[in-house]
């Protein structure tokens, strides 16, 4: 089953979904040893896996709304009460919202430190802000926040799902899994 149902994810979806989950927790894990690592051949390596990923999830994600727009969701168990649908809409979008930003503010720290950067050591990034010190270290604040912001939605929605699982006992959480399908 590769598209959504009313049901469940489709397989295209789960792949997106635990693709991203695992580049965006590598890059929490990266950029943390990246910014920490003393001044050396590894730091540099280290940004070069960090801002290659990073590209990476940016265009997944790109993917997974596009994929998303052509596949909606499956609707949420019948019981849930209106303020919980309202949630979980404003987290998903904060989360794509974040997704994309996250990346972008990468991007524009490169840009703006003139620091030429190659894609997986293929390809040159081009830059999208002119070379610019302020503009740099104010964009590696939004980076930050973004990455707090991130962690605490990715906080919220995995406390959700394990809600509707162990609290709830809906299937919820089931149906993202990979081999998991719905109850009904």
């Amino acid at each position: 089953m590769w598209r959504n149902t009313r049901e469940s994810w489709g397989a295209v979806a789960k792949f997106l979904h635990w693709s991203i989950a695992l580049l965006i927790f590598a890059q929490f894990a990266l950029g943390w040893m990246a910014v920490s690592w003393r001044l050396s051949p590894t730091k540099l390596e280290l940004f070069i896996w960090h801002k290659s990923i990073g590209l990476l999830v940016l265009t997944l994600v790109a993917v997974r709304i596009l994929w998303r727009l052509a596949n909606p969701a499956p609707a949420p168990p019948a019981d849930t009460p209106p303020f919980e649908r309202a949630a979980a809409r404003t987290v998903h979008a904060l989360l794509y919202v974040i997704m994309i930003a996250l990346p972008l503010s990468g991007w524009v720290i490169n840009s703006a430190s003139g620091i030429p950067f190659r894609v997986f050591w293929w390809f040159p990034l081009p830059a999208i802000v002119a070379t610019d010190k302020a503009l740099a270290e104010a964009a590696k604040q939004v980076h930050f926040g973004l990455f707090i912001a991130l962690a605490a939605l990715l906080v919220v929605h995995i406390g959700a799902a394990l809600r509707h699982h162990y609290a709830k006992r809906t299937d919820v959480l089931v149906r993202m899994l990979p081999l998991g399908r719905s109850r009904t």
